[in-house]
């Protein structure tokens, strides 16, 4: 069978400010897309302690990395933004047993660039209600983990019928971001880590949803039963949740799991 192409951006996983040294192991990752900013900052940090060993990441939304690794996509370690998925992977015999793990919990917020008229952090939900907005973006909730939750919080907040007919679907979180960055949409609701990372949170204003308003966002992993290289994929796992890992996803706004 053809292996299924994974075509997103790839990180090289160097440490900041440092010559890269000829690195002797590489590992490869496929991460969820509210993961970019932070996994890219874990990278280039597990590099300072481990620079024999290089790591290329793609992102993506989850449920499309679930169906490639379902097909045996040439990935090392998987971090999706819901844990369910490399659970099943696990009940399908694809990753190594016992590698499974959480690692975050995530959290999303409604998001409009610094220059929008809406005052969202006052208005709240109602800030979907805007006479200026035309389209909403939210991740696709048919394999989003984001977008189901994005979902799940306009139902139970009962403004989905309201907002619906204006929804528009980004193939995952960052690319739901994007649409409102480049005016594509007016409005989003994206992932707090990306509102809040470096590159972003000088750009816009955020309100964050409600945690009781949608189902709470346990992300996990799990290290492929084909890994090349399980000692250096398990090396990161442990890395990332280890207190470093967990001290800057916390920075990033997830929560650790069972906080």
């Amino acid at each position: 069978m053809k292996q299924p192409a994974i075509l997103l951006a790839i990180v090289t996983g160097l440490a900041f400010g440092q010559s890269p040294s000829p690195a002797r192991k590489h590992i490869r990752v496929a991460a969820a897309a509210d993961l970019r900013y932070a996994m890219e900052e874990l990278i280039a940090q597990f590099r300072g302690a481990h620079p024999e060993i290089a790591v290329n990441a793609s992102y993506g939304s989850s449920g499309n990395f679930y169906s490639q690794l379902s097909n045996r996509a040439p990935v090392d370690i998987f971090f999706s933004a819901d844990v369910e998925y490399p659970r099943k992977l696990a009940a399908q015999g694809l990753t190594i047993p016992g590698s499974e793990f959480s690692y975050a919990v995530g959290r999303i917020v409604v998001w409009v660039p610094r220059a929008s008229p809406i005052d969202v952090e006052h208005l709240g939900i109602a800030a979907l209600r805007h006479a200026s907005v035309a389209h909403i973006a939210i991740a696709n909730p048919r394999h989003a983990p984001y977008g189901k939750a994005a979902e799940a919080a306009l139902r139970s907040l009962g403004v989905y019928a309201a907002c619906q007919p204006k929804l528009v679907f980004g193939e995952n979180i960052s690319q739901t971001l994007q649409f409102v960055q480049s005016g594509a949409a007016e409005i989003g609701i994206v992932a707090l880590s990306l509102a809040v990372s470096p590159a972003v949170a000088s750009q816009g204003k955020y309100w964050e949803l409600p945690q009781t308003a949608y189902p709470k966002m346990e992300q996990g992993g799990a290290i492929m039963k084909w890994t090349r290289d399980a000692a250096s994929a398990q090396a990161l796992r442990d890395f990332i949740l280890g207190k470093q890992g967990r001290a800057l996803l916390k920075r990033f706004g997830f929560f650790p799991p069972g906080e």
